[in-house]
């Protein structure tokens, strides 16, 4: 690479080589980057003065002591050299014609850059002006009028000529701003487009297909419904017609076939009332929407806690006193009718003990925790589990197309879920039957679970209600959340479940977020953010001894940059709560899933809904938090 530039160099300065006029170019800070031999030859510039870095101070201390200024005193040459070098930091565009020290005449034009600096072109005009000199000289055969004419067009031309050049910089800074505007257009992770009245596209950042997967990214000329395809044609289109009323719109759906959920936004491009069109700003929104519904469920969670926190203290006291007075009850020589009805009533206390660990269960704070995860493996113990509880007369078929790797999610959680809707399918197959448990990774954005079975399948009001609190179809044998705690448990790390009937009987399908598990013990260069100095050089040497490389940040806006710059970076681990607004689940909600391996860390209560949220989407490590213990939580035996 390094090279290729110098040969670039190269190149660009042979080609102002050829250039008859002196030419030179300083940046802001006042260095020179490039300057042709003829500026060396008209100035009589050295070489050290003439190579890229020079000081201009110093080039104008030179062509003071070589006379081009005339004589100046020594006492006023530092003056003079501030009072060019305050000029050159104000640069304007100028053009003015002087007499050298030699009688030689020379035009200078100058003109800003936008990145700071300037360029400036040197023409030596002697025989130009030796020929207003003759004109002068024959005056007594020209009118003063002509005379005089001759001399205005004379520099009007040269000032047009410098005019010209200029319009031709201001053209080529617009192309080049147009060229970056596009440039960053295409690196944004949203789909940017115009379309016209006619539903035509006229403009596209080419990042359709990676909004909406399989749909085409050169799309200018075509339609909105060829384009985007009838699965998300039908949703936008009411809106895209509201724009072209006039009317902005945000909004989001879900693209089936993608299964991604897609937020879109319309501004009407008008003039005057006369509809030109709609911009159209489209992103993928699934992994958003994933932890926006685990906070929500969280939220719920809470106030549900809070809701029947007081009335299971009550309740709880209740079945106390019925237990110690049904206790007594049975000291007591009674007859053995009431005998029975004691024991009925102590059993419908002990149940309503049971009932009220359920809902404990489902109301308290229960927070992911992610692991690497062998669908292999974990499906075999899942199979172990589950078999010898199913009875004999069922049979169970498991179905993996997971490909080989760890994925991220919680083992636990996942077993309770599977495990529940494999009772419940065995139930409802009764006394023989068959259930499939299917695994598999769906549009590169899920892990699906489908567990099916040969029963009589979901009655109406099971449809309606099976995934509801104490909704239960078992009867007296039945607690009515099982299926409750699936739910909560699959919405609290953004996924999703449905139940269905099939032509065999009842369908249950789990969703959870697909992320990767990156299982690498080799050192690598890890990124540690941490806005405590104190700690955060307890940390770094606890990396450090485990051979990794570890660069620091002590906010997320630090972080991004040195991610934006190390692309080798192997390990994130970024402490929760840092630095001004942004925290460490936003650091990893913006890495997205598959970047790099990251890891939380943080002090806050599990009940909190950074905790909770950050949990969902990576490993978090309580602190504190001893060196074995972080060897262990970053690499797992």
């Amino acid at each position: 690479m390094m090279e290729r530039a110098a040969a670039t160099q190269a190149m660009t300065v042979a080609g102002l080589n050829l250039i008859k006029q002196a030419m030179s170019i300083y940046d802001s800070d006042l260095k020179l980057v490039v300057a042709n031999a003829r500026f060396r030859e008209m100035f009589s510039i050295p070489r050290v003065l003439s190579q890229p870095g020079a000081p201009f101070p110093e080039t104008i201390r030179f062509l003071i002591e070589n006379g081009e200024y005339g004589d100046i005193r020594d006492e006023d040459k530092e003056a003079f050299i501030k009072e060019r070098v305050d000029r050159a930091l104000n640069f304007e565009a100028h053009y003015f014609e002087r007499q050298r020290a030699d009688g030689r005449w020379v035009s200078v034009e100058g003109s800003p850059l936008p990145e700071g600096g300037w360029v400036a072109v040197y023409t030596d005009i002697t025989s130009t002006k030796r020929q207003e000199a003759l004109l002068r000289s024959r005056s007594e055969e020209l009118s003063d009028q002509l005379l005089q004419y001759a001399e205005e067009l004379s520099a009007t031309n040269r000032e047009l000529e410098a005019t010209v050049q200029t319009l031709e910089e201001v053209k080529r800074q617009l192309i080049d701003s147009e060229a970056r505007m596009r440039l960053t257009a295409e690196m944004m992770p949203a789909h940017i487009a115009h379309v016209g009245p006619d539903r035509l596209y006229t403009y596209s950042n080419r990042r359709l297909s990676t909004v909406i997967p399989g749909r085409p990214s050169d799309i200018v000329g075509m339609h909105a419904s060829e384009a985007l395809g009838d699965s998300a044609y039908v949703h936008i289109k009411p809106h895209m017609d509201k724009a072209f009323r006039g009317q902005p719109s945000v909004f989001e759906f879900n693209e089936h076939p993608s299964t991604r959920r897609i937020r879109a936004a319309f501004t009407p491009d008008d003039n005057e009332g006369a509809a030109r069109g709609v911009y159209v700003l489209s992103m993928d929104v699934t992994e958003e929407t994933q932890a926006r519904v685990a906070l929500q469920q969280t939220r719920r969670r809470e106030i549900a806690a809070q809701m029947t926190s007081g009335l299971a203290h009550d309740f709880s006291n209740l079945l106390t006193i019925i237990l110690g007075t049904q206790s007594k009850l049975q000291k007591m020589e009674l007859p053995d009718d009431a005998r029975s009805l004691i024991e009925a009533t102590l059993g419908a206390a002990r149940r309503g003990g049971t009932l009220l660990d359920n809902l404990a269960n489902v109301t308290g704070p229960r927070v992911p925790k992610l692991a690497p995860t062998d669908m292999i493996v974990f499906l075999s113990e899942l199979e172990t589990l589950a078999r010898p509880t199913m009875g004999d007369e069922v049979s169970l078929i498991i179905e993996n197309s997971i490909p080989e790797g760890a994925v991220l999610l919680d083992p636990a959680m996942l077993q309770d879920s599977l495990v529940n809707l494999l009772l419940n399918a065995a139930h409802a197959c009764g006394q023989g039957g068959t259930i499939l448990l299917i695994a598999e990774l769906v549009q590169n954005t899920w892990v699906q679970f489908t567990v099916r079975d040969t029963g009589p399948g979901f009655s109406d009001a099971a449809l309606e209600h099976a995934l509801d609190p104490f909704f239960t179809t078992k009867g007296a044998d039945g607690s009515g959340l099982g299926l409750a705690m699936v739910y909560d448990m699959t919405k609290l790390v953004g996924g999703d479940i449905k139940i269905a009937n099939t032509e065999t009987g009842g369908q249950v399908v789990l969703r959870l977020p697909l992320r990767r598990a990156v299982q690498d013990s080799t050192p690598g260069l890890a990124l540690l953010v941490e806005d405590n100095p104190d700690l955060r050089g307890l940390i770094r040497d606890m990396l450090t001894d485990m051979k990794h490389t570890v660069i620091e940040a002590a906010s997320v806006d630090e972080a991004r940059v040195l991610l934006d710059q190390l692309p080798d970076i192997t390990l994130v681990l970024s402490d929760i709560s840092l630095e001004g607004d942004a925290t460490g689940v936003d650091l990893i909600r913006e890495l997205g899933r598959d970047r790099v391996p990251t890891y939380l860390m943080t002090s806050l209560p599990q009940s909190h809904d950074l905790y909770i949220e950050g949990a969902a989407r990576a490993p978090v490590l309580p602190k504190p938090f001893t060196a074995a213990q972080l060897d262990q939580f970053l690499h797992p035996k």
